[in-house]
C-alpha cells in the first residue's frame, strides 16, 4: 500500500480492474483507515472513445458487472457513482466534492495507466489530498521477485521457483471487506449505470456467450473448473475438451480475486492444480516485465528483432483475419475469436505462430487485432504471448522452433471436433483429411461436398517454403 498514512475521515474507492465488493485491497483499505467511503467507477473516454467498433463486448460485460457491483454495495449499505468522461479529471473533482482527504485504489502495470495515476496523484496532491495504490491484481507485482543479483527476471523458470519460494499465506491472505462495511457512506448517493446508447455503444451479442458478466457469473465458472481442476494438465491444450478454466475474462476485470483463485491451487495439489497455478505465475511475469520494460509495449522486448522487415501482405493479413488461410485449425481458432471474443490459449500461439513465421507479418499487427476483439484482451499477457509466439520477447520461443499448423492440428485436435464446430464446411471431410483438406483426392472432395478452392480455400501459402523464408529473416538480424 503506497503512502505513508491512510488515516482520514473520508476516502473515495476508485474501482477500475477490481469490479468487485469481496476480497478487494484498496476497498478493505479504503474502509479500514476512514470513517466514511464512497464508491466510483469511471467509464474512462481516454479507454472508450479510441475502440474501433461502438459495439464492444468488454463494454457491455464492464456495464453488467457494475450492475451487479452496485447492487452488493447497496447491500452492504453503501453505493456506486458511475461517472462518464476522463478519469484523470473525473476522480479529483469528484474527491473535491465529496470532500475526500484520500482516494484509494488498486495498482495497474500498463503505462498508460501508470501515466493516468500518475496524473490523478498529483491533481489530488495540489488539494491537499493523496492517493493511495494498492497490490491486488497480481500476487507478486513490481520488484517483488528479483534476481540474486537484484534484477528483474527475463526468464519465466527461474522466477516461477522464486516466485513458489516466496509465496506464502500472508501474500495469498483474503482481505475481509465485511469487517468494516459500516463505514461506507449511506445508500442513496449513487448514480444508475448508463446504458450502453448512453455512453455510446450499442448492445451486442454478449448474453448469448457462454460467459456471463460480473462476481455470479465467476463464481459459477469457479465452482465448475474445481469440480475438474485434477485434469487441468492432461486437458488443457485440446481445444475441443472442456480443460481451461474459462475465467480469463474474470480475471482481466477483477470479478473474482486472485489471490483466492492461487488459494486454491495452491491447496488442490497434484499436477492439474500445479500446472493451473504456473499459468497464473506467468501472469505476474508478464505484469513484471512490462513494469520493468515498458518499451515492449510498442517494440519487441529484444530491440534487436524491431530491424526484421516483414515481408508479408495485407492480402495474407485479411486472409487471416477472416479465416481464409486454408489451414483448418488456424481457420477454426480464428472463428471462433471472431464469433465469441475469445480463443482458447494452444490455438493462441498457433495463430500467432502462423501470421508471424509463416505470413511473415509483423506480430504487432496480430498483438492489435487481438487486442480489438479479445474479451479478456489484457495487454501485457497479449503482449507477451505476442512476443512468445514471434521469438521477440522474453523467453520467448526460439526462432528457429517454428509450429507447424498441421501438425499441431493432428496432434492437439485429432478427431477434427473442434476444426468441424466452426468450419461447418469441413464436416463431412474425412478425419484423415480434416488437417490438410488439400490433400484430398478430387472425387472424395466432391463426395465431402468440400471442393477445395471452391467451399474451402486452398492454403495461401506453403508451410515448408514459408519456414525457410522465416529463418532467414531471423537470421539476418539476431543478436
Amino acid at each position: 500500500m503506497t503512502g505513508t498514512d491512510t488515516r482520514c475521515t473520508r476516502a473515495l474507492v476508485w474501482f477500475r480492474r477490481d469490479l468487485r465488493d469481496t476480497d478487494n485491497a484498496a476497498l478493505y483499505h479504503a474502509l479500514a483507515s476512514s470513517r466514511q467511503v464512497w464508491c466510483a467507477f469511471v467509464f474512462d473516454r481516454e479507454i472508450l472513445d479510441p475502440l474501433p467498433a461502438r459495439a464492444d463486448r468488454r463494454v457491455e460485460f464492464v456495464r453488467e458487472s457494475l450492475v451487479e457491483l452496485r447492487e452488493a454495495l447497496r447491500r452492504r449499505g453503501g453505493d456506486l457513482l458511475v461517472l462518464h468522461g476522463r478519469a484523470r479529471d473525473e476522480i479529483p473533482a469528484l474527491a473535491g466534492r465529496l470532500a475526500a482527504g484520500a482516494v484509494f485504489a488498486n495498482e495497474d502495470y500498463e503505462p498508460s495507466a501508470i501515466d493516468r495515476d500518475a496524473a490523478v496523484g498529483r491533481a489530488l496532491e495540489a488539494g491537499g489530498r493523496t492517493l493511495h495504490l494498492a497490490k491486488d491484481q497480481a500476487i507478486f507485482a513490481r520488484d517483488e521477485i528479483l534476481t540474486r543479483t537484484g534484477g528483474p527476471f527475463s526468464v519465466f523458470t527461474p522466477y516461477k521457483r522464486a516466485w513458489l519460494a516466496k509465496v506464502d499465506d500472508y501474500y495469498l491472505k483474503s482481505y475481509p471487506v465485511e469487517k468494516h462495511a459500516a463505514n461506507l457512506a449511506p445508500t442513496g448517493y449513487g448514480t444508475p449505470v448508463p446504458t450502453l446508447e448512453m455512453l455510446g455503444f450499442a448492445p451486442t451479442d454478449l448474453a448469448s456467450l457462454p460467459v456471463a458478466a460480473g462476481m455470479a457469473g465467476a463464481e459459477r465458472l469457479f465452482a465448475d473448473f474445481e469440480a475438474r481442476m485434477a485434469r487441468y494438465a492432461a486437458a488443457r491444450d485440446f481445444p475441443a475438451v472442456k480443460g481451461v478454466s474459462y475465467l480469463s475474462v474474470h480475471n482481466r476485470f477483477g470479478t473474482i480475486s486472485i489471490r483466492r483463485l492461487a488459494r486454491a491451487a495452491r491447496l488442490a495439489r497434484g499436477e492439474g492444480p500445479a500446472t493451473w497455478l504456473s499459468e497464473l505465475v506467468w501472469r505476474d511475469f508478464y505484469f513484471q516485465i512490462l513494469w520493468h520494460h515498458p518499451h515492449a509495449a510498442t517494440g519487441a522486448f529484444r530491440r534487436g528483432y524491431d530491424a526484421i522487415g516483414w515481408p508479408g501482405t495485407d492480402a495474407h493479413f485479411a486472409a487471416w483475419r477472416e479465416a481464409r488461410t486454408g489451414y483448418p485449425l488456424v481457420d477454426a481458432a480464428m472463428r471462433q475469436l471472431e464469433r465469441t471474443g475469445w480463443m482458447h490459449n494452444r490455438l493462441r500461439m498457433v495463430t500467432a505462430s502462423f501470421l508471424v513465421k509463416d505470413l511473415l507479418l509483423d506480430w504487432r499487427r496480430g498483438e492489435r487485432h487481438f487486442a480489438d476483439r479479445l474479451l479478456d484482451y489484457d495487454l501485457a499477457a497479449n503482449n507477451g504471448g505476442w512476443q512468445w509466439a514471434a521469438s521477440t520477447g522474453c523467453d520467448a520461443q526460439p526462432w528457429f522452433r517454428i509450429f507447424n499448423p498441421v501438425a499441431q492440428s493432428e496432434r492437439f485436435d485429432p478427431q477434427g471436433r473442434f476444426i468441424r464446430r466452426y468450419l461447418p464446411e469441413l464436416s463431412r471431410v474425412p478425419d484423415r483429411f480434416v488437417h490438410a483438406p488439400w490433400t484430398m483426392p478430387a472425387a472424395e472432395q466432391e463426395a465431402a461436398d468440400c471442393v477445395i478452392g471452391r467451399d474451402y480455400p486452398a492454403p495461401i501459402v506453403d508451410h515448408a517454403a514459408q519456414r525457410e523464408r522465416a529463418l532467414e529473416l531471423f537470421k539476418a538480424v539476431r543478436p
